[in-house]
């Protein structure tokens, strides 16, 4: 699978920038990420990803770190964070830009340590692909935590993007398992991504999970697009 992400990040370190990914999606036409976003400053991230950053503590594993814009703000705080992403283009990326300490792994492959708060910030949740996956997903994180540890993670609830009709009500297609699973291709220049499977969970579904895997689920604070900022911890 071509590292589209990585490309597209190494030509911005690069100063090479010309043009942003192009995402596609099962649900929507298509879109882009743009390249510069993903390296922003603290000052330029959405109020939920600042909340985030201010609740991390201890020990940090920041899942899915991208360009390592999340994990230099804690470190630049002098907190010990660890960058992780199962891209070999953005870990170097977040080598070069200065993270000290990173792993290159998909997430459910590493099992290497115990953290005090693990980070999912920009749905990070997707990385479940399915629904019916994050029950595991869910239980693997566990094992990552510290007896006092914290899952700090974001995510959406896009059932706005279904048609609502007069009392308020959304049709939501009844062809599939759950509303927020969306499969994905990204491109980048003459580069194609497999198509990949991302989920996006609202709060009451995310909820409900955690209660059947020995979380406790917090909402901390809803941003003004459907999204949310959880704190999840093992229940005593």
């Amino acid at each position: 699978m071509a590292d589209v992400f990585g490309m597209a990040l190494i030509d911005y370190q690069k100063g090479e920038y010309s043009e942003d990914i192009k995402t596609y999606s099962s649900l929507d036409e298509a879109d882009i990420i743009p390249i510069p976003y993903l390296f922003r400053t603290y000052d330029e991230m959405p109020k939920i990803e600042q909340k985030a950053l201010q609740l991390a503590r201890g020990k940090i594993l920041d899942i899915g770190a991208g360009a390592g814009s999340h994990a230099l703000h804690l470190q630049n705080k002098g907190l010990d964070v660890t960058a992780l992403d199962n891209s070999e283009g953005c870990i170097n990326i977040c080598k070069e830009r200065g993270v000290q300490s990173t792993v290159l792994s998909d997430i459910l492959d590493y099992n290497n340590d115990r953290y005090d708060t693990l980070l999912l910030l920009m749905n990070g949740i997707g990385l479940t692909g399915k629904l019916n996956n994050l029950s595991q997903f869910l239980q693997h994180l566990s094992s990552l935590l510290q007896p006092n540890g914290q899952i700090l993670m974001d995510s959406s609830d896009i059932v706005y993007m279904f048609e609502q009709d007069e009392d308020g009500g959304y049709w939501v297609p009844n062809d599939r398992s759950y509303y927020g699973e969306v499969t994905f291709e990204m491109e980048y220049k003459d580069h194609k991504s497999e198509p990949f499977d991302w989920v996006y969970v609202d709060f009451n579904t995310l909820e409900n999970a955690c209660i059947s895997n020995g979380f406790v689920c917090e909402l901390v604070i809803s941003g003004e697009h459907y999204d949310y900022l959880a704190k999840l911890t093992l229940k005593k």
